[in-house]
């Protein structure tokens, strides 16, 4: 299979076999042709060059609907639907039961719809709109959505990304239950505990081609790393260059409340990177929008330097040296049908124009440095962010925020790695020390608890939009923020500080 776009040799030559009860890892590096060749699988694009077969019959895909009628299924990363329309018109979607007049037979929907949502053990009224969903309960009705198709090939891309352990567990137990119906099932994940407590078979490509293919049982992550990066890079988090000269306190949040959280205090000084973790829907993200400006404050109060803040949007928190990357990339991070260029240069735009015209030279040097900084995936500046792998896109989005012209002082990263391969998450970890070490304060959020213990120097636990408690690094465990994590308040004393 090859597949060519101006600039970019996305898919060369590759080649490989995926087998019914099998589970398939499909590995690389962002950029290295996963998605295109999904895409290929799903009827989105067509291939330059090469065959598909399934069940040894010629595929030849003219729309992804051709695709789901031969049976296969591809649940993206990012999610395909229609948020106006209910939890169960978008499972049902293509294929509405309908009643002896021909209209569509609401009642059996919301049946079918409810043994399905039963069966994921999810609490989800059928009936609301998808876009009124948490990330995570998206997610899962994308997941729902090719279940209830019966597809005989299933491809998961990145399916784990937005959900909590509890779900997680369900999605694991339905892969599974898909390898013993005889499924094909394709799982592509950057989560190395994941791919090894699922796969039987591992294929990886770089910058296109295929790398090698492996038997899961027969390799280690070690091995599987070093093919997907081309190097050893050792421990990650050992091999972390950190501050470690903390200065006075930059931020202080007290006792602020929200309509999603409560009573939350705690500080940073400058140079410190705290943690924020916690189960889906703990409060994580809600908390942080309120501190950038975007979501209402009913009491409590916010210094900055000493000084009480108020922002009235995030216009006024970025003045005030405050960045955010923020958990939904597509939706609230980028410009999708704008360049890379103009992604990164947007919140300098008054700071690299001459009178009422702006730049260009300037903005496109702020652009390149971002590319080659964190070594986005791009035959060049002007490419679309829309046209970007998911981990290049989120590339672009820490380009903006550290470019030359921003007076960053406060970093609030929320799930920066999603998405993102095991070299480059190496990359962008050493970056966060570099912020520190400048006296940047960082606010870091993660649902990858190994993650959060080995960046933060101090990590906050949520639950139920209030702070469980709080642990150093030194001191953290998997085991103990998990507990946290699902402790209820009265249960800690308190909000542990």
């Amino acid at each position: 299979m090859s597949k060519s776009f101006p600039g970019v040799k996305a898919l060369d030559n590759v080649s490989f076999r995926a087998d019914g009860g099998r589970v398939l890892a499909l590995m690389g590096e962002n950029g290295a042709g996963k998605s295109t060749l999904l895409k290929i699988l799903a009827g989105d694009y067509f291939a330059d060059e090469g065959e598909f077969l399934l069940n040894g019959i010629l595929q030849n895909f003219t729309s992804p609907y051709s695709a789901i009628m031969a049976g296969i299924s591809v649940v993206y990363q990012e999610r395909q639907m229609i948020p106006a329309l209910s939890v169960m018109e978008n499972i049902f979607a293509g294929a509405l039961p309908k009643n002896k007049l021909g209209l569509i037979d609401k009642p059996r929907l919301k049946k079918e719809t409810m043994a399905l949502i039963n069966k994921f053990e999810l609490s989800i009224d059928p009936s609301v709109p998808v876009g009124s969903l948490s990330v995570a309960h998206q997610q899962m009705v994308e997941i729902m959505k090719a279940y209830r198709r019966g597809s005989a090939v299933i491809a998961f891309d990145e399916p784990t990304a937005s959900l909590a352990e509890e779900e997680i567990t369900v999605l694991f137990k339905l892969i599974e239950a898909l390898k013993k119906e005889g499924k094909i099932v394709i799982y592509v994940s950057h989560r190395m505990p994941e791919i090894f407590e699922l796969s039987d078979d591992i294929v990886v490509l770089k910058d296109g081609a295929l790398v090698t293919t492996f038997i899961t049982s027969e390799t280690t992550v070690d091995e599987l790393i070093t093919s997907m990066v081309g190097r050893d890079i050792g421990d990650t988090y050992e091999n972390l260059s950190r501050n470690t000269e903390v200065g006075e306190t930059l931020l202080e949040i007290k006792n602020l409340v929200t309509h999603d959280v409560h009573n939350i205090d705690f500080s940073l000084k400058r140079g410190e990177i705290i943690g924020f973790a916690g189960l889906i829907g703990a409060g994580r993200t809600e908390l942080v929008r309120a501190i950038f400006g975007a979501n209402e404050i009913t009491s409590g109060e916010i210094i900055f330097e000493g000084q009480k803040i108020d922002f009235k949007s995030p216009f006024d928190a970025i003045k005030a040296g405050f960045a955010l990357c923020p958990e939904d990339r597509k939706e609230e991070g980028l410009v999708l049908y704008r360049s890379i260029t103009d992604n990164v240069s947007i919140p300098v735009l008054s700071k690299i124009r001459k009178a009422l015209i702006l730049d260009r030279k300037a903005e496109a040097k702020l652009a390149s440095t971002a590319v080659e900084k964190y070594a986005v995936k791009t035959p060049g500046i002007d490419k679309l962010v829309v046209e970007l792998s998911g981990g290049n896109q989120q590339k672009v989005i820490l380009g903006r925020w550290t470019n030359e012209l921003m007076n960053t002082k406060l970093l609030i990263l929320d799930e920066p790695t999603k998405g993102i391969d095991v070299g480059a998450k190496a990359e962008i970890y050493q970056t966060i020390c570099d912020f520190a070490k400048q006296g940047i304060g960082v606010i870091f959020i993660s649902s990858e608890l190994t993650e959060v213990i080995g960046v933060a120097d101090r990590i906050y636990v949520m639950r139920n939009g209030r702070i469980t408690g709080c642990v150093d690094r030194s001191d953290a465990t998997e085991e103990g923020i998990l507990s946290l994590a699902m402790a209820d308040k009265d249960e800690t004393g308190g909000d542990a500080q």
